[in-house]
């Protein structure tokens, strides 16, 4: 299995080269849980760390979107929040809204990294260049993927992704430095 740590050779050759994010959302962005309150209004709890790892990937320009099965405001406002503008919710094909997303960007399949925790991610893993896979995903996506979080989805898997990326691109240096306020 590849960790954060010790990542293999091959592994960072692919995330050095990512320049497009893509997220699904449950089970990545959050744990999986749906929470509905009595006038069926859905929430859903989003880790602020995940946050953060997708704001330092897109200070070095690196295109974050999500492509998500389901459609939801709550996602909408956390999208919002973060800065992503590329939000393709309700995706009962999630290979064809990543086929128009890399289509209007102009990328190819090297530069693009997925993390996705179900079945119905396989499509898009099997194309993209680094395909990745929180630390609970489903048996059949965890042995079809790159690399995969020790974190679970919901609980820091995101930002760990993030991390690995800015370490393979040589930026998470400066990361640290500007966190410890060295740089400003």
């Amino acid at each position: 299995m590849n960790e954060l740590i010790s990542p293999d050779a091959d592994l960072m050759k692919r995330a050095a080269q990512i320049r497009l994010l893509i997220l699904d959302v449950d089970g990545v962005l959050t744990d999986g849980r749906l929470f509905f309150d009595d006038d069926g209004r859905e929430s859903k709890a989003f880790h602020v760390r995940d946050g953060y790892g997708i704001k330092l990937v897109q200070e070095r320009g690196i295109e974050v979107a999500v492509i998500t099965a389901r459609y939801s405001p709550a996602v909408a406002h956390r999208a919002h929040d973060l800065g992503i503008k590329r939000i393709f919710q309700g995706c009962s094909d999630k290979n064809l809204a990543y086929t128009e997303l890399k289509i209007a960007l102009g990328l190819d399949d090297a530069v693009v990294a997925y993390m996705g925790d179900d079945l119905l991610d396989l499509p898009i893993l099997t194309r993209v260049g680094l395909a990745t896979a929180p630390a609970d995903a489903h048996p059949e996506v965890g042995c079809r993927v790159h690399w995969r979080s020790a974190q679970q989805g919901g609980y820091g898997a995101v930002r760990e992704l993030c991390e690995l990326i800015l370490r393979a691109q040589g930026h998470w240096s400066a990361v640290i430095a500007r966190a410890a306020g060295v740089l400003p």
